[in-house]
């Protein structure tokens, strides 16, 4: 008899709730959007009632299209925008502030201070992440210090901390669990991924009490049970990764040297170097890339801050398209860029510059610049950055030639095609191309032993198309080149 597994994705603009077969077919999707909100320059939040409310619906959607066909949900797997915080009351599971989102650089001038400090370096040896407003050590102690009275409630265990997966699970469980995987707990800057646990020296340096913590558990774990009166059945809560870690276990990167990137919000790229924790020398993050029964695999990640939000600003911002199906079009009718190139530094920039300050530009202007070159430049944007995460890691010794790709974006034929030119390397697109839900999914069926090994997972990733490149060397180059110039025009 077919099991069914259910996903929950909750991203940076939307949640969603997919329902798959254990042989990894998506059978049902529902998704809600929610509004995004930047009190102040470089500020970016969002409402942890408005992630709970869509989160909710949504999974009512696929447990109510179950019921209809009579499909049994063995088991629950949550992914999540990582790095997002959450601080709530303990007695109420009432949030006392707005999530705080990863793309928020409030925090810049406190890193800058630590920095100054020289406190840098053991941060990076301990966490594997660079000091940076991205990451959630700063947005709690921010939290702490500016809403009225929370450290002192904080420090007599009234207040909980979680990234979002910690906040859904106490929401779902009915206060019942506080817990996070290691692969969240890895981006928050509190935990040292080579002990697998909560830092006591990074707590006091951030100023983080160690009552407000999530249990850190591994990626396939037990994290509980749905409350009964939430969602009128008892289903088990059973894989959990943020969500880049889970596009690596979607695309079945289980091999030491397997690459994936993937297009979301933002675009990041995960290198599986198994169980060692290689350290970049080019500003590449060392991460976990998911912990199972105790062993710990590891990641080399670059983070890109913009790519399908970038999409998203030509929407809602400057309302030159209607939808993001338009664009490949758009880009296709031109026969170039006409030298036009956008850095979408909208809120700094990420690997491998790590530069909060970076602020977005565009260059080539000309009478003749439209809608189609600005979304060309928007589009292309994201495969140069790409480029830039490949080249620190060939700087760092790595030569992958081949790359999976996966998230919203890759549907578009023109940009995938694109990516393949500038990186000058095969771009692998899968059959199902959402592996961020997918790999919260196998977690889950991994956990309650409908599939008895990662290896076996493998055996269900499919090619749906290989883009291989066939830009000429010289107008790679100069397209690299431009962009370089563009980049350093941005930075202060």
């Amino acid at each position: 008899m077919t099991q069914y597994l259910l996903s929950i994705d909750q991203g940076t603009t939307s949640s969603r709730a997919m329902l798959f077969d254990d042989r990894g077919n998506v059978v049902f999707s529902s998704q809600l959007e929610f509004p995004q909100h930047f009190p102040d320059d470089g500020w970016v939040e969002h409402d942890p009632e408005d992630i709970w409310s869509t989160t909710l619906a949504t999974v009512r959607d696929v447990i109510a299209h179950a019921g209809e066909k009579n499909y049994p949900i063995a088991a629950i797997g949550i992914t999540n925008q990582r790095e997002t915080t959450v601080v709530w009351e303990r007695a109420t599971g009432k949030p006392i502030y707005n999530a705080i989102v990863w793309q928020d650089r409030r925090t810049a001038a406190f890193c800058d201070q630590l920095g100054a400090q020289g406190k840098g370096p053991t941060i990076t040896a301990k966490t594997g992440l660079l000091l940076d407003p991205y990451f959630s050590a700063t947005k709690v102690n921010w939290i702490l210090d500016h809403v009225e009275g929370a450290r002192q409630r904080a420090e007599q265990g009234e207040l909980a901390f979680g990234t979002i997966d910690s906040f859904l699970i106490w929401r779902l469980t009915g206060g019942q669990v506080h817990a996070t995987d290691a692969t969240n707990a890895s981006r928050t800057m509190l935990f040292n991924i080579h002990e697998q646990t909560w830092d006591q020296e990074l707590l006091d340096l951030f100023g983080v009490p160690a009552a407000v913590l999530p249990d850190v558990r591994d990626s396939a774990a037990d994290f509980g049970v749905t409350d009964k009166a939430l969602l009128g059945v008892e289903i088990p809560i059973s894989g959990v990764a943020g969500d880049q870690q889970a596009a690596l276990i979607g695309q079945a990167c289980f091999e030491p040297g397997m690459l994936k990137s993937t297009y979301g919000t933002g675009c990041f790229m995960i290198l599986n170097t198994g169980d060692q924790a290689l350290v970049s020398n080019n500003k590449l993050l060392t991460t976990v890339a998911y912990r199972i029964n105790g062993n710990t695999t590891y990641g080399l990640e670059g983070s890109i801050f913009i790519a399908g939000s970038g999409v998203q600003w030509l929407r809602d911002g400057l309302g030159i398209i209607d939808s993001a199906e338009q664009t490949e079009a758009m880009a296709a009718a031109l026969e170039s860029n006409r030298g036009v190139y956008l850095v979408p530094a909208f809120t700094g920039l990420g690997a491998p510059y790590w530069d909060p300050d970076a602020r977005g530009a565009i260059f080539g202007l000309t009478r003749d610049t439209g809608p189609q070159e600005l979304v060309r430049a928007t589009l292309e944007s994201v495969c140069y950055q790409t480029y830039d995460l490949l080249e620190a890691k060939r700087n760092d010794g790595i030569r992958p030639t081949r790359l999976r790709v996966d998230g919203g974006m890759v549907r578009n034929n023109w940009m995938c095609d694109y990516l393949a030119g500038i990186l000058n390397i095969s771009v692998e697109r899968p059959e199902v191309i959402e592996t961020t839900a997918l790999g919260a999914a196998y977690l889950a069926g991994l956990q309650i032993g409908l599939y008895p090994s990662i290896e076996s997972i493998s055996a269900h990733w499919q090619a749906e198309r290989v883009f291989e490149p066939a830009m000429e060397q010289q107008e790679r180059d100069e397209h690299i080149r431009m962009w370089h110039k563009a980049v350093a025009n941005v930075r202060s």
